[in-house]
């Protein structure tokens, strides 16, 4: 089983999500199934992180 970031209250930096991202790809196995739903999961925290980030900058 894939060790993934979970939901929760406080989500993870793009870098860190980008990180979870990167060692789900890289630790996954000849012939296994590929993880969908944490890629998929991983992907939104990311792309939430990212745009927080963004949004951030344009504030300040």
């Amino acid at each position: 089983m894939y060790e993934t970031l979970r939901p929760g209250p406080a989500r993870p930096s793009a870098a860190e999500a980008n990180d979870a991202i990167r060692h789900l790809v890289e630790s996954r196995t000849e012939g296994e199934e590929w993880p969908a739903e944490a890629y998929e999961f991983l992907l939104s925290e990311w792309a939430a992180a990212d745009h927080a980030d963004v949004a951030g900058s344009l504030v300040r």
